[in-house]
């Protein structure tokens, strides 16, 4: 009995000197919280696996609130560290995306949770700032954004409008454009679509809403015009 209760903790602390060496601190992604990152497995270029993540107020040092990822995956950087608030089509998306989803002023997060948006890109849990009760909460709209487009969405603050981009095979592709609308939700304002699936033309249709009424503009171009830049 004394030896299995033995070989059990010696077990939990090897797992958990493990879990501790795979730790990393962020400090240039957020202009408030400095961050700590500690995930299960790393390898020579990326980590994955159960991931926490700790952000820390710059100011006074302390933990301001603690999330969790089921696959906290990313690659490495030049210096050997995880990549920040970088979205890149088919390229680097950062597990921690900080910027104003919802448009309201104020920082949110994006946390990374694996690969299960379309065609095995990143997908992300989207958390939006609360700022009357200094914490951050789940949005079940922009996680399902960043669930089911192609990685992390897009973020226009100009027009405040958040884009997502999918795609079916080599010939269909789609960009569409939200808007977030207050105690509501999100809103389709946008889509456009480039469909070269007959292999000679590219059918480009645009679609805007409009005083609640959709306009849509339909165009053809030969491929090898549409694609020759």
């Amino acid at each position: 009995m004394k030896l299995s209760f033995i070989y059990f903790l010696l077990l939990f602390f090897l797992f958990s000197f493990s879990f501790g060496q795979n730790r990393f601190e962020i400090k240039n992604g957020s202009k408030i919280f400095d961050v700590e990152i500690n995930v299960e497995n790393c390898f020579k270029e990326n980590c994955e696996g159960n991931g926490v993540v700790k952000l820390i107020n710059k100011v006074t040092k302390k933990i301001v609130q603690t999330f969790t990822s089921k696959n906290l995956y990313f690659y490495f950087d030049k210096n050997q560290n995880p990549t920040v608030n970088i979205i890149q089509l088919y390229d680097e998306q950062s597990p921690l995306i900080f910027d104003d989803f919802n448009f309201d002023g104020t920082e949110d997060l994006a946390i990374r949770n694996g690969n299960n948006s379309s065609y095995g890109g990143p997908s992300y849990d989207v958390y939006v700032s609360n700022v009357s009760k200094t914490k951050f909460f789940l949005s079940d709209e922009l996680t399902k954004l960043a669930s089911e487009n192609l990685g992390m969405f897009e973020t226009d603050s100009k027009r405040n409008r958040i884009i997502t981009y999918s795609k079916s095979g080599c010939c269909w592709h789609k960009k569409s454009e939200y808007i977030v609308e207050p105690k509501k939700g999100l809103k389709l304002v946008c889509i456009f679509e480039e469909d070269a699936t007959d292999g000679e033309v590219v059918k480009v249709t645009a679609k805007e809403l409009i005083k609640n009424k959709w306009k849509t503009t339909i165009k053809k171009y030969k491929i090898d015009e549409y694609y020759k830049n």
